[in-house]
Protein backbone atom coordinates (compact mmCIF):
# COMPACT_ATOMS: atom_id res chain seq x y z
CA UNK A 1 0.00 0.00 0.00
CA UNK A 2 0.82 3.52 -0.55
CA UNK A 3 -0.46 6.32 1.57
CA UNK A 4 0.07 9.85 -0.28
CA UNK A 5 -0.72 13.02 2.88
CA UNK A 6 0.59 15.96 4.33
CA UNK A 7 1.95 15.57 7.89
CA UNK A 8 -0.28 17.78 9.50
CA UNK A 9 -3.48 16.47 7.58
CA UNK A 10 -6.11 15.98 9.76
CA UNK A 11 -7.55 13.55 7.28
CA UNK A 12 -4.28 11.94 6.69
CA UNK A 13 -4.16 11.40 9.95
CA UNK A 14 -6.98 9.71 10.41
CA UNK A 15 -5.88 6.98 7.97
CA UNK A 16 -2.13 6.78 9.62
CA UNK A 17 -3.98 5.82 13.32
CA UNK A 18 -6.11 3.64 11.34
CA UNK A 19 -3.39 1.57 9.49
CA UNK A 20 -1.27 1.67 12.56
CA UNK A 21 -4.25 0.46 14.74
CA UNK A 22 -4.56 -2.77 12.14
CA UNK A 23 -0.54 -3.24 11.59
CA UNK A 24 -0.67 -3.05 8.30
CA UNK A 25 2.89 -2.03 6.51
CA UNK A 26 2.82 1.03 3.75
CA UNK A 27 4.62 3.34 2.25
CA UNK A 28 4.40 7.25 3.14
CA UNK A 29 4.70 9.65 0.51
CA UNK A 30 4.65 13.24 0.91
CA UNK A 31 2.32 15.94 -0.37
CA UNK A 32 3.57 19.34 0.49
CA UNK A 33 0.11 21.05 1.03
CA UNK A 34 2.14 24.63 2.01
CA UNK A 35 4.99 24.36 -0.69
CA UNK A 36 5.52 28.41 -1.54
CA UNK A 37 4.21 28.90 -4.82
CA UNK A 38 1.25 26.42 -4.52
CA UNK A 39 1.25 23.32 -3.06
CA UNK A 40 2.19 19.95 -4.66
CA UNK A 41 -1.41 18.97 -4.69
CA UNK A 42 -1.72 21.36 -7.92
CA UNK A 43 1.27 19.24 -9.69
CA UNK A 44 0.07 17.31 -12.66
CA UNK A 45 1.68 14.23 -11.81
CA UNK A 46 -0.54 14.45 -8.61
CA UNK A 47 -3.54 15.59 -10.20
CA UNK A 48 -3.63 13.00 -12.43
CA UNK A 49 -3.73 10.56 -9.41
CA UNK A 50 -6.24 12.37 -7.46
CA UNK A 51 -8.66 14.72 -9.95
CA UNK A 52 -9.56 16.75 -6.39
CA UNK A 53 -6.16 17.86 -5.34
CA UNK A 54 -6.82 16.66 -1.97
CA UNK A 55 -4.83 13.83 0.96
CA UNK A 56 -5.44 11.62 1.69
CA UNK A 57 -5.07 9.24 -0.94
CA UNK A 58 -4.56 5.31 -0.59
CA UNK A 59 -3.02 3.36 -3.69
CA UNK A 60 -3.66 -0.34 -3.12
CA UNK A 61 -3.93 -3.62 -4.80
CA UNK A 62 -7.23 -5.29 -5.23
CA UNK A 63 -8.45 -8.24 -7.49
CA UNK A 64 -4.73 -7.91 -9.44
CA UNK A 65 -5.31 -4.74 -10.87
CA UNK A 66 -4.23 -0.93 -8.93
CA UNK A 67 -6.62 0.67 -7.09
CA UNK A 68 -6.50 4.55 -6.25
CA UNK A 69 -8.85 5.47 -3.02
CA UNK A 70 -9.61 9.25 -1.89
CA UNK A 71 -11.37 10.70 1.06
CA UNK A 72 -10.63 9.37 4.61
CA UNK A 73 -13.66 8.04 5.08
CA UNK A 74 -14.12 5.90 2.26
CA UNK A 75 -10.54 4.34 2.79
CA UNK A 76 -10.70 4.16 6.56
CA UNK A 77 -13.72 2.04 5.81
CA UNK A 78 -12.30 -0.16 2.89
CA UNK A 79 -9.63 -0.91 5.48
CA UNK A 80 -12.29 -1.67 8.55
CA UNK A 81 -13.70 -4.19 5.69
CA UNK A 82 -10.52 -5.64 3.96
CA UNK A 83 -8.47 -6.19 7.82
CA UNK A 84 -11.72 -6.62 10.27
CA UNK A 85 -9.30 -7.13 13.33
CA UNK A 86 -9.12 -5.72 15.41
CA UNK A 87 -12.77 -4.02 14.92
CA UNK A 88 -13.15 -0.15 14.38
CA UNK A 89 -16.70 -0.26 14.13
CA UNK A 90 -18.84 -1.94 16.33
CA UNK A 91 -20.88 -4.94 15.72
CA UNK A 92 -24.25 -3.58 17.40
CA UNK A 93 -25.96 -1.76 14.46
CA UNK A 94 -27.08 1.31 16.75
CA UNK A 95 -23.76 1.52 18.06
CA UNK A 96 -22.17 1.76 14.21
CA UNK A 97 -24.71 4.52 13.28
CA UNK A 98 -23.81 6.59 16.51
CA UNK A 99 -19.76 6.23 15.11
CA UNK A 100 -20.82 6.87 11.64
CA UNK A 101 -22.47 10.08 13.28
CA UNK A 102 -19.44 11.20 15.13
CA UNK A 103 -17.18 10.76 11.91
CA UNK A 104 -19.69 12.52 9.44
CA UNK A 105 -19.81 15.50 12.61
CA UNK A 106 -16.06 15.83 12.03
CA UNK A 107 -15.54 15.04 7.91
CA UNK A 108 -18.88 16.72 6.65
CA UNK A 109 -19.75 19.17 9.64
CA UNK A 110 -16.12 20.43 10.54
CA UNK A 111 -13.04 19.60 8.22
CA UNK A 112 -14.17 20.75 4.72
CA UNK A 113 -14.25 24.91 6.61
CA UNK A 114 -10.97 24.75 7.90
CA UNK A 115 -8.76 22.66 5.26
CA UNK A 116 -5.58 23.92 4.32
CA UNK A 117 -7.24 25.22 0.39
CA UNK A 118 -10.44 27.38 2.35
CA UNK A 119 -7.54 28.54 5.13
CA UNK A 120 -5.74 29.98 2.12
CA UNK A 121 -8.93 31.15 0.41
CA UNK A 122 -10.12 33.11 3.20
CA UNK A 123 -7.25 35.16 4.13
CA UNK A 124 -5.66 35.24 0.76
CA UNK A 125 -8.54 35.75 -1.60
CA UNK A 126 -11.20 37.00 0.44
CA UNK A 127 -9.13 39.37 2.84
CA UNK A 128 -10.19 38.00 5.65
CA UNK A 129 -9.16 36.46 9.08
CA UNK A 130 -8.60 32.80 8.70
CA UNK A 131 -7.92 32.35 12.29
CA UNK A 132 -11.06 34.13 13.48
CA UNK A 133 -13.37 31.67 10.11
CA UNK A 134 -11.77 28.61 11.91
CA UNK A 135 -12.51 29.69 15.40
CA UNK A 136 -15.74 30.36 14.43
CA UNK A 137 -16.88 27.41 12.37
CA UNK A 138 -15.20 24.74 14.00
CA UNK A 139 -15.67 26.09 17.63
CA UNK A 140 -19.90 26.05 16.64
CA UNK A 141 -18.89 22.34 15.64
CA UNK A 142 -17.16 21.36 18.48
CA UNK A 143 -20.32 22.17 20.33
CA UNK A 144 -22.06 19.44 18.53
CA UNK A 145 -19.62 16.72 18.62
CA UNK A 146 -19.51 17.38 22.27
CA UNK A 147 -23.27 16.98 22.66
CA UNK A 148 -22.74 13.78 20.68
CA UNK A 149 -20.11 12.02 22.25
CA UNK A 150 -21.78 12.64 25.58
CA UNK A 151 -24.70 10.86 24.91
CA UNK A 152 -22.41 7.69 23.73
CA UNK A 153 -19.01 7.62 25.78
CA UNK A 154 -17.55 5.12 27.91
CA UNK A 155 -13.83 4.97 28.03
CA UNK A 156 -13.97 6.14 24.94
CA UNK A 157 -15.91 8.01 22.15
CA UNK A 158 -18.96 5.33 22.13
CA UNK A 159 -18.40 1.87 25.07
CA UNK A 160 -15.47 1.39 25.79
CA UNK A 161 -13.94 -0.18 22.48
CA UNK A 162 -11.88 2.03 20.39
CA UNK A 163 -13.54 2.80 17.30
CA UNK A 164 -13.42 5.13 14.33
CA UNK A 165 -15.00 7.71 16.21
CA UNK A 166 -11.99 7.93 18.37
CA UNK A 167 -10.06 7.89 15.15
CA UNK A 168 -11.66 10.93 13.82
CA UNK A 169 -11.81 13.05 17.52
CA UNK A 170 -7.52 13.06 17.98
CA UNK A 171 -6.74 14.91 14.98
CA UNK A 172 -9.71 17.05 15.57
CA UNK A 173 -8.69 17.71 19.14
CA UNK A 174 -4.87 18.67 17.95
CA UNK A 175 -6.42 20.95 15.25
CA UNK A 176 -8.51 22.98 17.52
CA UNK A 177 -5.46 23.21 20.51
CA UNK A 178 -3.22 24.21 17.41
CA UNK A 179 -5.58 27.29 16.62
CA UNK A 180 -6.12 28.09 20.33
CA UNK A 181 -9.64 27.05 20.39
CA UNK A 182 -11.19 26.50 24.09
CA UNK A 183 -11.71 23.29 24.96
CA UNK A 184 -13.46 23.80 28.29
CA UNK A 185 -16.64 23.79 27.34
CA UNK A 186 -16.04 20.20 25.44
CA UNK A 187 -14.34 17.71 28.41
CA UNK A 188 -16.10 14.66 27.22
CA UNK A 189 -13.79 15.31 24.01
CA UNK A 190 -10.83 16.21 26.23
CA UNK A 191 -11.16 12.87 27.87
CA UNK A 192 -11.66 10.62 25.09
CA UNK A 193 -8.82 12.03 23.38
CA UNK A 194 -6.91 11.80 26.19
CA UNK A 195 -7.73 7.87 26.43
CA UNK A 196 -6.08 7.30 22.74
CA UNK A 197 -3.18 9.25 23.46
CA UNK A 198 -0.98 7.18 25.01
CA UNK A 199 -2.08 4.24 22.55
CA UNK A 200 0.67 2.93 20.24
CA UNK A 201 -1.34 3.10 17.08
CA UNK A 202 -2.40 6.71 18.14
CA UNK A 203 1.51 8.03 19.36
CA UNK A 204 3.11 6.31 15.72
CA UNK A 205 0.36 8.20 13.63
CA UNK A 206 1.05 11.54 15.28
CA UNK A 207 1.53 14.75 12.57
CA UNK A 208 4.62 15.26 14.24
CA UNK A 209 6.46 12.00 14.07
CA UNK A 210 5.85 12.15 9.99
CA UNK A 211 8.82 12.20 7.76
CA UNK A 212 7.91 15.35 6.37
CA UNK A 213 6.99 17.33 9.68
CA UNK A 214 9.68 20.02 10.83
CA UNK A 215 12.49 18.90 12.61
Amino acid sequence: MILYGFWRSTATWRVRIVLATKGIAYEYRPVNLRREGGGEQHDGAYRALNPMRQVPLLVTEEGGREVRLAQSVAIAEYIEERFPDPPLLPADRLARARVRQIVEIINSGIQPLQNTAVQIHVKDDLGRDDVAWIKTWVGRGLEALEAAVRDTAGAFAVGDALTLADVFIAPQIDFARRFAIDLGPHPTLVRVEAATAGLPAFRDAHALRQIDAPH
